[in-house]
């Protein structure tokens, strides 16, 4: 016996093309119609492709961002009055500086998709009119360009002149192009908020300890403002603890500061031992420009750096050289899964100061007792670590722990440098962290392992850096990948024992968003993912 029966399955395109924009264009007006420029979808795609529709019958189309298509839409795939869809934009001299616009596809079963990009409008050719050009630099006090800064050039006069804005070059300077009119007014603001952790560690904390006892002052300026980490007017040991809060991962950055201050070069202070007591001019005021300004120039502090070690451009190599490693002396044994018991950490020797992060597997913080001339604020607990950082110590503390899987306990503790950067300071020479554990007669001595950090600033937009952890030297491949695991990018290179990082450039990669990197050696691979910023 048998019965039949039929069903219909109406089977659909559902899902939106993929639509990758280049990461930004920059284009001069053409002196035509008193100042104009087109730009087409084309000139921003990247590529496009679909699960369904093949990539050259994706349609694309157009829209500055906010302003209405053809049709007096501003949402939706762009499309001209008769329907056809928008391929290309204007500008004028109106549109001066940065313009957002948005590039559609559309697959054959009518999804649609945007991704968002910029186009910077100058006007270097003066068909707008002659203006002036405004120029200068940011160095530190050590006359090394500061990268990747932001500087902002805001007209003051009210003629309609958008604010500009440039990122510094690898040497610090900037240029703003035939970009104020003469005779207006206008304001230079640079700021630099990426990788508040640059240079700051506790050697830092060590060196405003002493000034503030006296002992060996600040001897310029610009470390004091550094060392006015909640920017109070002042140097006290409150900024110690923000400080402190900062290199154990407390803090993502400084909640009173910015990582950089920049300041007018041209200032003058009263009195250098207290620059507090002057008005720290942070800007330059242009008054009734009447000629090209090339000088404008400012000096930069990196809050938290007082020893000078902040890597301000990629010119600039960091020293992690290290002289010895300091060991933590800890007694091994095995631990079973629900077992709470006591663990001392004794330091071999006495330093000026440590810090490091104590990665935990399998184990649980119950609590913890600091050592002499320790507290609380030395510690930071996080679910899988705990991190430190302490001077003038003997390097004594306990930790209760709980277990949540058995096994030794030299496999379930090691330093890392994944939240705080493990490093000793004898003197001016820094040294590594390790640990060591005795049963008996024995001792096993266990350093940093291979790691791979976040890459910082993340999300980025002009340059980003991928740190990472070399147990001994090796040479290191990098990979980056986008969302769907397409390589965009790959580097190679010899790296020596410690910390390392490969530099990308945003000339490199013009993909925008999520993206994945990969950082691998002969034996070891790790693998994070960073965001890319329009």
């Amino acid at each position: 016996n048998e019965t039949v029966c039929e069903n219909t399955i109406v089977v659909k395109d559902c899902k939106k093309p993929t639509v990758v924009c280049i990461n930004g264009l920059s284009i001069n007006l053409m002196n035509i119609a008193g100042g104009m420029v087109q730009l087409w979808a084309s000139d921003f795609l990247q590529y496009t492709e679909d699960n369904c529709t093949p990539a050259p019958q994706i349609k694309t189309a157009i829209r500055r961002k906010g302003v209405a298509d053809g049709q007096g839409s501003v949402t939706g795939f762009p499309k001209n009055a008769d329907g056809s869809p928008q391929t290309g934009v204007s500008f004028t001299c109106a549109d001066l500086g940065t313009q957002l616009v948005e590039l559609w596809g559309l697959d054959k079963a009518g999804n649609a998709d945007f991704c968002e990009t910029y186009v910077l409008i100058q006007d270097n050719a003066g068909v707008c009119g002659v203006n002036a050009v405004v120029a200068g630099a940011l160095k530190t006090a050590e006359v090394e360009g500061v990268e990747d800064a932001n500087v902002e050039l805001e007209n003051n006069s009210g003629s309609g002149i958008p604010t500009l804005d440039v990122f510094t070059s690898q040497t610090g300077d900037y240029l703003f192009s035939n970009a104020l009119p003469y005779s207006n007014n206008a304001t230079v603001t640079p700021t630099l908020e990426i990788d508040p952790l640059n240079g700051v560690n506790t050697w830092d904390l060590i060196l405003i300890s002493r000034h503030i006892l006296g002992l060996e002052p600040l001897n310029t300026p610009y470390k004091l403002i550094a060392a006015d980490a909640n920017k109070s007017g002042t140097v006290t040991t409150f900024d110690i603890v923000e400080l402190r809060k900062l290199i154990l991962g407390t803090y993502a950055k400084l909640p009173n500061n910015s990582s950089w201050r920049f300041i007018d070069k041209s200032q003058v202070f009263t009195n250098p031992a207290n620059p507090f007591a002057n008005v720290i001019r942070e800007d330059i005021q242009i008054v009734n420009i009447q000629q090209h300004m090339s000088n404008g120039d400012f000096l930069g502090a990196k809050i938290g750096d007082v020893d000078n070690t902040a890597t301000p451009n990629n010119l600039v190599a960091s020293d992690d050289r290290t002289a010895g490693t300091l060991l933590f002396d800890v007694q091994e044994r095995s631990v079973k899964a629900g077992e709470e018991f006591t663990v001392n950490f004794k330091a071999a020797e006495q330093v000026a100061g440590y810090q490091f992060t104590l990665n935990l597997n399998g184990l649980e913080v119950v609590n913890l007792v600091p050592g002499a001339k320790m507290g609380d604020e030395n510690f930071a607990l996080f679910a899988d670590a705990i991190t430190t950082s302490a001077d003038d110590v003997k390097g004594e503390f306990a930790v209760t722990f709980r277990a949540t899987k058995g096994g030794k306990l030299s496999q379930m503790l090691n330093v890392s440098s994944r939240i705080t950067r493990a490093v000793a300071f004898m003197g001016t020479e820094k040294m590594g962290v390790g640990l060591r554990f005795n049963n008996g007669g024995s001792t096993v001595v266990t350093g940093q392992a291979f790691e791979v950090y976040q890459n910082t600033p993340n999300p980025w937009v002009s340059k980003t850096q991928i740190g990472f952890y070399l147990p001994s030297a090796t040479a290191a491949r990098l990979t980056v990948y986008d969302a769907t695991g397409r390589t965009v990018y790959t580097a190679n290179g010899d790296f020596g024992k410690g910390y390392n990082a490969f530099t990308i450039d945003r000339k490199v990669i013009t993909t925008v968003g999520s993206l994945y990197y990969k950082v691998e050696t002969t034996t070891d691979s790790g693998v994070k993912q960073m965001i890319q910023m329009k």
